[in-house]
């Protein structure tokens, strides 16, 4: 799978704790990222993560650009909504693609690790956790039917 990772700046540290916590999931998976969240992505987890340029730079719109060429399978895309973006065109038009192209994309950690987790379930099992820590805990994906 081909996973897209973008966070915000204030929102760059929970997506690289949240990577960490799931370094093993990510593992097989070809990961890209925006400048700055790739390079630290890649530091954190030892691998190799395909940057594209910094988002404010263009990186949101290369990444939507391969989202509609069905280049990339998901986005995880940990935005800050409470900060003003000076490439807000840029991130809207990101959502805008995911949406338009019917690209599975996650927002916060809760989402993102459902979001994972049912990428990796094969059974579709549904789990529909209350916080962050149920999510962990509770949604682990589970053996497929024999």
């Amino acid at each position: 799978m081909r996973i897209a990772l973008v966070a915000h700046d204030h929102r760059k540290d929970q997506l690289i704790a949240w990577a960490q916590r799931h370094a093993d999931a990510l593992a097989p998976h070809a990961l890209s990222a925006t400048g700055t969240t790739g390079r630290l992505l890649s530091a954190a987890l030892n691998r190799p993560v395909h940057c594209y340029l910094s988002g404010p730079m263009g990186g949101d719109l290369q990444i939507g650009a391969h989202l509609a060429e069905k280049q990339l399978d998901a986005l995880f895309f940990f935005w800050d909504p409470l900060t003003a973006q000076p490439h807000d065109p840029d991130v809207k038009a990101l959502l805008r693609v995911a949406v338009l192209w019917d690209v599975p994309f996650a927002c916060n950690e809760v989402s993102a690790t459902l979001l994972l987790k049912a990428l990796l379930n094969p059974n579709g099992a549904a789990c529909t956790p209350a916080t962050p820590a149920q999510a962990q805990s509770e949604c682990a994906p589970s053996a497929p039917p024999h």
